[in-house]
Formats: C-alpha cells, sequence, structure tokens
C-alpha cells in the first residue's frame, strides 16, 4: 500500500504552524488512529525533519526549536491573503526600511503558486482600488524592529539612541511595553527610567538599539496601543483646548478620535439612556487652532469654548465668511 503522502504533508504544516500538538489532537485533524501519526511522525524524522516527542499529561509533538522549513505550504486562501497583507502594508506605509523586500517577498510568492490561485490573485488586485494615496512614511530598520520586539517579550531593557523633532541626538534606557502601529508609523511605547514616566517614541527615529541585563515587571493599566493614542491626545503643544460638547460620545469621537482628544464621559443620570445626548468635557493639545473651527463646524452640535480665547475668534471669523458667502446671489 502507497505512503499517504498527503497527510504526512498536512502533519508537516500542523506542526509548523507551532506549539506542541498532542497525538490525539493530530489523530482528529488528520482523520486517523494515534498509532497512524506516530507512524506518520516516524516518515517525518526519516526525512531529517526534527520532530520532538515529549511526554507526560502535556506530552505531544512539536519541531525542534530554530528549524527552518525547505518548503513554505500555503493553501489558496492562505496564499491570498499573504499577498494582500503585504499590498496593504505597502500602501500604509508599514514596511521596514528595506522597502524592497515586500516586492521581492511579493514575487517569490506569486513564484510558485499554482496558475489558477496566480489568476484568482490578479483578479482581485486589478479590482481592487485604494482611497488613499501610498504611504511615504519613513520606515524602521528590520534588525533594529527585531532588538526591541525581543526586548519587549523578554521585558528585558533596552538602550536606544534617538533623535527627537529638533534634531537633538540622546541617548536613552527604555522599559519597552510594546510596539504599536498607529497612523502609517511603527512607535515603540514604555517607561523611561531615568525620569520615571512613560514615553512613546517613533521607531524610524530610532539610531541604534542594544538589549541591556537584567528585566523589569510591566505595569497594570491601559495596553500599549491605547497608551500611545492617550500620550498623543495628552503631548505638550501651544495650545491647550477645553470645550464642551453636547451629543454622544460616538458623535465627537467621529469628528475627534482619541489620538487626537480625550472625552470625559459623565456617568447618565438615574433613568437616562447611557446612550443618549449630554454635555460632554473635551480637551485637546494643538499646534495650530485654524482646523479646528471647520472640524467644530462639521461636528454640528451645540458646544461651548472654555479656553483659549483665540478660538472662540476663529470660529465667529469662520461664521462670519460663511454667513457672507450665504447672503451672495
Amino acid at each position: 500500500m502507497p505512503r499517504p503522502t498527503g497527510r504526512v504533508l498536512t502533519l508537516l504544516e500542523l506542526l509548523q504552524s507551532g506549539g506542541t500538538r498532542t497525538a490525539a489532537e493530530l489523530a482528529d485533524r488528520l482523520g486517523v488512529e494515534e498509532r497512524t501519526v506516530r507512524r506518520y511522525v516516524e516518515q517525518l524524522v526519516d526525512l531529517d525533519v526534527p520532530v520532538q516527542s515529549l511526554r507526560g499529561r502535556y506530552g505531544g509533538y512539536r519541531l525542534a526549536p530554530g528549524y527552518r522549513l525547505p518548503p513554505l505550504m500555503l493553501s489558496d486562501d492562505e496564499a491570498l491573503a499573504v499577498l494582500l497583507g503585504l499590498v496593504a502594508g505597502r500602501r500604509a506605509g508599514l514596511t521596514t526600511r528595506d522597502r524592497t523586500a515586500n516586492e521581492t517577498a511579493s514575487a517569490k510568492i506569486r513564484r510558485v503558486l499554482p496558475k489558477h490561485v496566480a489568476r484568482r490573485l490578479d483578479t482581485v488586485l486589478e479590482a481592487l482600488a485604494f482611497t488613499d494615496r501610498p504611504g511615504e512614511f519613513d520606515t524602521p530598520d528590520a534588525g533594529l524592529l527585531l532588538t526591541v520586539a525581543d526586548a519587549v517579550r523578554h521585558r528585558r531593557p533596552v538602550s536606544i539612541r534617538y533623535t527627537d523633532r529638533g534634531g537633538r541626538l540622546t541617548e536613552r534606557t527604555l522599559h519597552a511595553y510594546g510596539i504599536v502601529a498607529h497612523a502609517g508609523r511603527w512607535y515603540v511605547t514604555g517607561e523611561d527610567p531615568g525620569i520615571g514616566e512613560d514615553r512613546t517614541f517613533r521607531l524610524d527615529r530610532i539610531a541604534d538599539a542594544r538589549t541591556l541585563p537584567g528585566s523589569f515587571d510591566p505595569p497594570a493599566g491601559p495596553d500599549p496601543a491605547q497608551r500611545v493614542v492617550s500620550g498623543f491626545a495628552t503631548a505638550g503643544y501651544r495650545y491647550e483646548v477645553t470645550l464642551r460638547i453636547h451629543g454622544t460620545v460616538e458623535q465627537v469621537r467621529a469628528h475627534l478620535p482619541e489620538a487626537v482628544a480625550s472625552v470625559a464621559e459623565h456617568e447618565p443620570t438615574a433613568g437616562q439612556d447611557p446612550s443618549a445626548e449630554r454635555w460632554l468635557r473635551v480637551e485637546l493639545r494643538v499646534q495650530q487652532l485654524d482646523w479646528l473651527p471647520r472640524t467644530l463646524a462639521a461636528l454640528d452640535r451645540p458646544f461651548v469654548i472654555e479656553r483659549p480665547d483665540e478660538l472662540r475668534d476663529l470660529v465667529l471669523a469662520l461664521a462670519e465668511r460663511l454667513t457672507s458667502h450665504a447672503r451672495r446671489v
């Protein structure tokens, strides 16, 4: 009886996905008995694939750590998902500094695709359109990105050389909590133990990174993504703006997202619908005020400007211009 090569390759694919798989789990996925799974494992070992057998209650099978499989086995849907991800990443600017890596990776996958899958992919890409322009952002070095990611995972301090907005180069130590992709850029957020405060750094402005001895405990509270957007909303800029807006949180967030403004949500009074419109306190810090009058007009909700007075003057000036234009025949 010929060997069921297809099932052996499926077993290899399951092990390639990572983790330890029990014999019962593999038998169920392959539709065979556990003793057949053991025979398939032996066939992989005969092919010099380092499958490890782990005994005990939580035992099973796994690939040896660090082993790189020669073949990359993807289903039709998996290949399509990978290539669409590469296209979307290139459009959003979320690539490494070697911009050609995205294109060469796409080309390598496309070369080994069956013709019918390649035709399906071409059909999707020809029909796909984007409402925004391709990303033109600075991107991080791949080695630096991996170094910082390793420090995040193992909770190790990392030393970085960073160039700030003013062009000043400094060397800092960071307890990195996480890496966040936001608005087409890569950021790392964590605590600067030298000053005992949280900081967020753009990865493309980091010239060098190296892990340091020791470890740290991550703090409780918001996750890294929430820390980044909250940090943007409270960053130190020229103007501190405080508004009271009558509406729902969803209405306000549609024009003033978390990365721009903080919204104080007051508890509704007894019997009031939690999603009902009510006065909300909105605070933000901005370098320029000229865009805010247009945003408040687009929001189309009752509002009160508490500060600064310059914003009130700009809103009145916009209202006068609109009134003057509307009266023209």
